[in-house]
Order: structure tokens, then sequence, then C-alpha cells
């Protein structure tokens, strides 16, 4: 069987697309769980865009260890250079560089005649071929440009030294059939291009970005760019869950394969769902809450007689844990070590010390815990007490006839600071409070949710805010069986990392 290989882009494509911003922190935490996922390539960033993307890209390329990383670049030395500054210290680096292609972009958006075009993506090629043994060359909007000029222009790059060549359906306006013409277009009449890898990278306008993808390795493309749980610009990239479980359950009729460890699937789409403050629709195939769910009678007779009758796959096949008591407040260390290690995720021993301290403390609010708890403590605990302020009391009075008031006590920088506000509620009295120590009101918060993690009275409750600061958002979360304390934990959390970018 063919193998093929999955390029993944959520912190490049997926983290780029409004409200899904991630900090250091948490970029390096979904770059080691895509590691442990087994993809091929993590595309961590575009290096030029920014000083923070610069070191983010520079931190993954130094972390990551079993998976080539990559830096996007235009075709342009200066994005090559700071691409190859960000990415030489991976064990096996790669610069990605792009141009557009179509008709369209050649005219309004690079105001350059297609010769020129040519001219600039072979030179830019052979720059990054001087730095590095692998480059990736993206021809932007292909599924729009001449199919007798993109052939030209692959067949050059593959001249110059490219080792992937890339066809976007960047606006993804692409069907199925076409793109699969297109790949064989290329492969009849751009010569090269049987000797390197052709990729895709399609995006999901007309909700055919998965369809897309696998017609192009049905008719000979051997890489799919794609994201976790499909984010991305507009309606987001190929979902990377679809694409490998496509090709895992109907691989035999493709004559495809891939390296992807599936049963990191889950864990991998609910760590980037809750750095993010989203939750995935239920009705999302592969990863949704109803994924796996039968309510008819007539499916859950079947399913009970035999899984296959309605079920394609299984949901340890993805990874999906069972949510059982596991563990309990005279648990030790070593248990809940075995117990994490089981569930699949990995830590080292000051992560582990952490999660225990954490579950020490839940231990003392809940008589039972579940997988779905421990799960809680690893994800959406990720970066919650990290920062310049920690919460370290409140004291909050409300009911329905007065106007609710709260005292917060933070600290920051080893000292105390109280203050005490009025709300329209207690949440609304709490943040106030946050403000007024902070001295700041140049954020705002544009969204608040909450929602159980387990059941009964006794559950976790997270909470997800979105603070707007400038042109960004940024997401924060808390977790906690008090609602409240997940709420100032959630908002304490997004002004850190608000104080974090200045």
């Amino acid at each position: 069987m063919r193998k093929i290989t999955i390029f993944d882009t959520t912190l490049r494509d997926g983290e780029q697309s409004p409200g899904c911003s991630m900090n250091l922190e948490e970029k390096l935490e979904v770059a080691r769980q895509l590691e442990r996922l087994k993809v091929d390539i993590i595309e961590a960033g575009f290096a030029i865009s920014s000083p923070g993307d610069f070191e983010s890209v520079k931190r993954v390329a130094e972390t990551v260890k079993d998976c080539q990383v990559a830096s996007l670049s235009r075709a342009l030395t200066k994005d090559i250079d700071a691409a190859w500054g960000a990415v030489k210290g991976a064990v096996s680096p790669l610069i990605h560089t792009f141009i557009s292609t179509s008709p369209v972009h050649m005219q309004y958006k690079l105001r350059m005649e297609p010769e020129k075009v040519l001219e600039q993506a072979v030179a830019m090629v052979k720059y990054a071929k001087n730095y590095c043994a692998d480059v990736e060359f993206s021809a932007e909007d292909a599924m729009r440009s001449e199919p007798a000029f993109l052939a030209k222009v692959v067949s050059a790059v593959v001249k110059a030294g490219a080792t992937v060549v890339n066809i976007p359906d960047t606006v993804g306006f692409t069907t199925p059939e076409e793109m699969a013409a297109m790949i064989r277009y290329l492969l009849d009449h751009a010569p090269g291009a049987e000797k390197i890898r052709l990729s895709t990278h399609c995006h999901n306008d007309l909700g055919m970005a998965v369809a897309n993808s696998l017609a192009a390795v049905g008719a000979g493309a051997a890489q799919i760019e794609c994201t976790v749980n499909g984010l991305g610009e507009r309606a987001g990239n190929t979902a990377l869950e679809e694409v490998v479980m496509a090709l895992r359950t109907r691989g035999q009729t493709m004559n495809c394969e891939c390296g992807i460890d599936t049963t990191q699937i889950y864990r991998t789409s609910r760590l980037i769902y809750n750095i993010i403050g989203q939750t995935a629709p239920i009705n999302k195939a592969i990863v949704g809450a109803n994924a796996f769910a039968h309510e008819s009678g007539i499916h859950q007779h079947g399913v009970l007689a035999e899984r296959t009758t309605y079920e394609i796959m299984t949901p340890e096949s993805i990874g999906l844990p069972k949510n059982k008591m596991v563990l309990g407040k005279h648990s030790g260390k070593h248990g809940l070590e075995v117990r994490l290690s089981e569930l699949g995720y990995r830590f080292d021993k000051d992560e582990l010390e952490s999660y225990f301290q954490t579950f020490k403390e839940l231990c003392d609010k809940k008589k039972e815990i579940t997988d779905l708890d421990l799960e809680a403590i690893v994800t959406s605990g990720l970066s919650q007490h990290a920062g310049a302020y920690q919460l370290e009391r409140y004291d909050v009075h409300s009911c329905n006839y007065a106007t609710a008031n709260c005292v917060v006590q933070l600290q920051y920088n080893g000292e105390s600071v109280e203050e005490v506000a009025l709300g329209n509620g207690p949440i609304d009295a709490a943040y106030n409070a946050i403000n007024k120590i902070v001295k700041r009101d140049d954020y705002s918060l544009v969204n608040y949710e909450i929602h159980s993690v387990t059941d009964g009275r006794d559950a976790l409750g997270e909470v997800v805010v979105k603070l707007k600061y400038g042109d960004r958002t940024v997401t924060g979360r808390g977790l906690s069986t008090d609602i409240l304390e997940s709420s100032l934990l959630a908002y304490i959390n997004g002004v850190n990392k608000i104080l974090e970018l200045g």
C-alpha cells in the first residue's frame, strides 16, 4: 500500500484563524501531542510574520524529535532567511515557500506577469535549497490556475530542487472530480512531478475539503495537508481526523495508508478544542459527542447484536476513553501515573507532579474521579495556573434584592493585592475587582461559556472566556467544581495572556 504523508498545519493555518490563537506554551504542548499522534510534518508557523511567531517556530523545531518541522515563507529571500533561522535547529527541517499561480492572483494580488512568477518561483526554490535539503513549493490558488501554466511551474521548481510540490485549493473552490483530474494532468504533463511528492492543501468553503484531499490521493498525490478539527481560515481546512480515519477505514479501496497513531486522535482533538476555547459540534465526524451514539431502537438492537451493523469504526480506535471511576483520595502518585499512561498521555516528572497536585485537590471536592476528570486535569488545566497573577482567595455576596459584590485577592510578584467591586451578578463583580487590581482598561470580555466536564452534582465545571485586546482575541480557561472559582481562573488566565502580549 502507498504511504501517504500527513502534513499538519494546525499551528500555522489553524492557529491564524480568528479566535484560535495560542501562546507559546500552548503551541509547544500541541506540538508534543502532534508528535505523539505521529504526524509526519508539523508546520509550526510563519516565521517572518512576527517575532512571536519566529520564536514559537524555533522552539517547536528544537523540541520535536520525531517529526519534520516546517516554516511557511513567501517566495522572498527575507522570508526564506527567517524560515531557515527558525527551523534550522530541527532534527529534520523543511522550508515551505509559496507564490500564487492563478490569473486572478497574479493580476490583482501580485501584479506580476506569469513569466515573472515562474522566474521568482524557481529562484526562491534554489535559494531555499542552499539552506535546506527538503524544500516544499506551493502554487497558491492552484485549482484556479491554468493547467498548462501550472504544469510548467511544477516542472521548473522540481528541476530547481523542490522535493515536495503542493497543489492547494486555497479558496475551497474545486470539486473532487476536478481535483483528481488536475493531479493526473500534472503527473502526465509536468516532467519530474512523478519523482517528487505531490501534495494537496484543501479549504472547506464548499464543505468538500476532505473529499477533495482523498480524490487527490486517489489520483496519485502522496501528501495531505490538514489541521486537527479542520481549523483554519474561513470555513477551515481538511480535517486530519477525518482523512486519517477514512484512510484507515477505506484504505484498501485506495491502496493507501498513513502512519498516524489513531488512538491519539480523540485526546489531540480535545486538547486543541480546550486551548482555543471551543467544543466539537455534537455531530462532528469522528470526534463529536454523537459520533458513536445510537438512539434509534433499531440501531441499538443491531449494535448490541454485532457492532459492525452500524459502526464502521470503534470508539477505541480513536482513543475515546470510557467514563468510569478509576482513582480516589487514597490513591497515590503511582496510581495516577499508571492510569494516565493507560489513557495514552505522556508527561515528564514535573508535569506529573503538577497533575498529582491538582488531582489531590479535586479528590477533596469529589467522591468519584473518572477518566473524564483525569482528561480534564491534563487538557483543560494546561495553563490556567500560569502567569503573572495568581488567585489567592475570593469572597462573593449576591442575592436577588441587592447588588452583588466581590472581594478578590490575587498574588502578583510575590505580594498579595486585594480589591472589592460591585457588579451585575457575582461573576461581573468578580471580574470588575480583577480589573481594578490589574489597572488596565484596554481589553474587554466578548464571550463567556460554561459547561460540565463530567456528570453529577459534583461535576467539574469548565469556564472559557474570550477577551478582546486590540485586534487580538485571547482565550482563558478555568476548571473547578466551583463554577465561581472556574470563572475567576478563566478570566485571570486570559488577563495573564494579554500581559504576555504586552
